[in-house]
């Protein structure tokens, strides 16, 4: 590590379909808890990185590879007083899918890599190498060539199938999480921020993830949840302004709107069949 200099390039390379690279030199950089719609697949050149997964630290040495599973929250910063550099790719899912049957691997469900850490010569020279090449060669044909060999080498060598795992995928049971709190707290203000950070994924992965597992976005939900707490206070015998205000509603009119686009009749008719 020459300076203090801290330096990034990030890029899409052409190859499988659309790839996010990183080459990085990083001294003071704090990584947040965050998390990522594609794998990361990270070398190290000099230094050293420490970074969370799965509620534990690891420290990632010179040479070393970061492994960490699509939308497993992560963070990372330097693990000494010279910072780190590294490179990293960032494939998705899919695209692991993909190069994983075409070699015949056969992996049940989704690949997934248990060891965030892994120490292998041989692949980590492979995968600098594919990376170097992804940024600054003009063959198209080598650079396919090496990143195809690199991550069928790496899902052989360090991965599995998630479908062998007992423990239940962390992406459903981060989103069961904020789908308990908006079950129970359904009158509460609660921001998109603040379920991301309950979940510990971003904004955008909360969306996204939520709606795949629920088939609604979460101020959706919120809002079937506000009317099924809603009809509990009706049947209780509350009245309709009292009923939209606890429920979390700016107004009756508002209870009204959202209360016949759900159930198909208004809650006054609906209060009527308990008096």
């Amino acid at each position: 590590m020459k300076n203090n200099t801290e330096y990034a390039d990030y890029r899409i390379a052409d190859e499988l379909g659309g790839l996010e690279l990183l080459e990085a030199t990083y001294h003071h950089q704090n990584f947040s808890r965050h998390s990522h719609e594609g794998y990361t697949v990270g070398v190290i050149d000099n230094g050293a990185q420490r970074f969370l997964r799965n509620g534990a630290n690891h420290i990632a040495p010179q040479d070393s590879i970061i492994l960490v599973n699509h939308d497993e929250v992560h963070d990372g910063h330097s693990a000494t007083e010279g910072g780190w550099s590294y490179r990293a790719i960032y494939p998705l899912p899919e695209q692991l899918a993909s190069i994983q049957k075409d070699a015949g691997l056969n992996l049940s469900g989704s690949v997934y890599f248990p060891e965030p850490v892994v120490h292998d010569p041989e692949l980590a020279g492979l995968l600098r190498l594919a990376l170097y090449n992804l940024y600054h060669s003009e063959n198209r044909l080598l650079r396919e060539t090496l990143l195809y060999s690199a991550l069928i080498k790496m899902i052989q060598r360090h991965g599995k199938g998630s479908d062998d795992l007992k423990e239940p995928a962390q992406a459903k049971s981060r989103m069961m999480l904020v789908k308990s709190y908006l079950d129970d707290n359904p009158q509460e203000d609660v921001s998109l921020e603040e379920l991301a950070r309950l979940a510990g994924v971003s904004p955008f992965h909360l969306v996204r993830q939520f709606q795949k597992y629920y088939g609604l976005p979460p101020h959706a939900y919120q809002i079937q949840s506000r009317i099924r707490l809603s009809k509990r206070l009706i049947q209780q015998g509350h009245s309709l302004l009292d009923t939209a205000l606890k429920a979390g509603f700016h107004d009756q009119s508002h209870l009204s709107r959202h209360f016949k686009r759900t159930l198909g009749v208004t809650p006054g008719h609906y209060a009527r069949q308990f008096k």
